[in-house]
């Protein structure tokens, strides 16, 4: 049997105004924004959220958006899409394509804007249908992490109703059609460290007036990728990743310094700080080595938290989406090592569910190699690549599964 939730979504959704969101999904395309740069994007989604009878502010945080729409007694729901934009070269070859050089949205959160727009006018639409209150809320700058954090410093629960609970999804690759919940850990923590190590600099002819810092760095980076492999046991999954070196000017010019940026990814604070310890270790051992004139400076910059999701709140929205979409569209893909700042809307432990929405389009799907979905999921183009392009055909399964989340949640009559 049906669920009214279930049943009260497919209505609300049966006629949702396609060609018009695929539209606003193709103009926030070509015109992405960078972190806290949203102010064309929130304004075209705070235009929508007021069109659909939201009571709404912009400038929330930066650029951020929030609508809210009180509709009698029941809980607080708070419906949630990141806003900004990449600096990626887009190489789609899309009609639609970013007309800012240097600029994409290659994370899907123009997709994101899309879904959450489409779900605030199908509830305020079917408003005689449920009670409660919906928070709308387009986050800025998800990429550097700021944004949740800088929304809820300007006030947003102040300002607002404080939610009872926070519902949010992400486009992923994987074959459009399906829906993976995971009831606990579902994102891994991210951890950005700089570290710049100091030489002394001197004419490339004569490497041995120098300590040269760039050949203590190719060590040091070479060395770090051991951390995982030999300091870290098989169960604990960790990732570390050298995402930029830097160092000189000229062919002929041995630089005094060499800086180096790096990523860690973990699953919990043990194997952080561990991984932590281990940069500083190594750092100060190379450079020890190599005759540095003075210690390297070690940096720990932007964090994201892990992201659990309440167990039973993932459940009751994971339950809806299988009665909407069927048998076999939802599963549990287990932990990514992906991050997300969405956990820091959760002040005070406010329970919350969040969940992919596959978008590859099918034709690419079928063409990848492998067999096997995860397999098959490696081939596709992914989150933050030059390619990637979700498949139009989710516009309106993105917007069901917000309207089916939150109605499984508020007060359906």
């Amino acid at each position: 049997m049906t669920s009214p939730a279930a049943r009260t979504a497919l209505d609300l959704t049966a006629d949702l105004p396609v060609p018009d969101l695929e539209g606003f999904y193709r103009d926030l395309h070509r015109h992405p924004e960078l972190s806290l740069r949203e102010h064309r994007t929130a304004g075209k989604l705070a235009g929508r959220l007021r069109a659909a009878g939201f009571e709404t502010a912009e400038g929330v945080g930066g650029t951020g958006v929030a609508g809210v729409l009180r509709n009698g007694d029941g809980p607080v729901v708070l419906l949630r899409a990141d806003m900004d934009a990449l600096p990626v070269k887009e190489e789609t070859g899309l009609p639609y394509a970013s007309r800012t050089d240097g600029l994409m949205h290659a994370c899907g959160h123009d997709l994101h804007i899309t879904w959450l727009a489409g779900a605030a006018a199908a509830l305020a639409a079917g408003r005689e249908t449920w009670s409660g209150t919906l928070l709308a809320v387009g986050q800025p700058a998800e990429e550097t992490g700021q944004g949740a954090r800088r929304m809820v410093e300007d006030g947003l629960y102040e300002r607002f109703p404080r939610p009872d609970v926070l519902l949010g999804q992400h486009a992923a690759p994987g074959p459009a059609g399906l829906y993976p919940h995971a009831p606990g850990l579902i994102m891994s923590a991210s951890t950005d460290v700089d570290i710049v190590v100091h030489g002394r600099g001197g004419h490339g002819s004569r490497p041995e007036s120098t300590v040269d810092p760039v050949v203590t760095a190719a060590y040091l980076v070479t060395r770090l990728q051991s951390v995982v492999s030999r300091e870290l046991a098989a169960p604990e999954p960790a990732v570390l990743t050298v995402g930029r070196i830097e160092a000189g000017t000229r062919h002929n010019i041995i630089p005094s310094e060499a800086r180096i940026a790096l990523n860690l990814r973990t699953q919990s604070e043990a194997v952080r700080e561990r991984m932590l310890a281990a940069i500083r270790r190594i750092a100060r051992g190379e450079c020890l080595a190599a005759g540095c004139p003075r210690e390297p400076e070690v940096t720990v910059d932007a964090t994201f938290p892990v992201m659990v999701n309440d167990a039973d709140t993932d459940r009751r929205v994971a339950a809806v989406h299988g009665e909407v979409f069927g048998a076999g569209t939802v599963f549990d893909p287990g932990a990514a090592m992906g991050s997300e700042d969405f956990p820091q809307l959760a002040v005070g432990s406010i329970p919350y569910s969040y969940w992919f929405v596959t978008t590859t389009p099918a034709e690419v799907w079928q063409q990848a190699p492998g067999d096997e979905l995860m397999e098959k999921v490696q081939q596709v183009p992914s989150n933050h690549s030059p390619h990637f392009a979700p498949d139009l055909a989710t516009v309106a399964p993105g917007v069901r599964t917000l309207v089916s989340g939150a109605l499984a949640l508020l007060s359906v009559a």
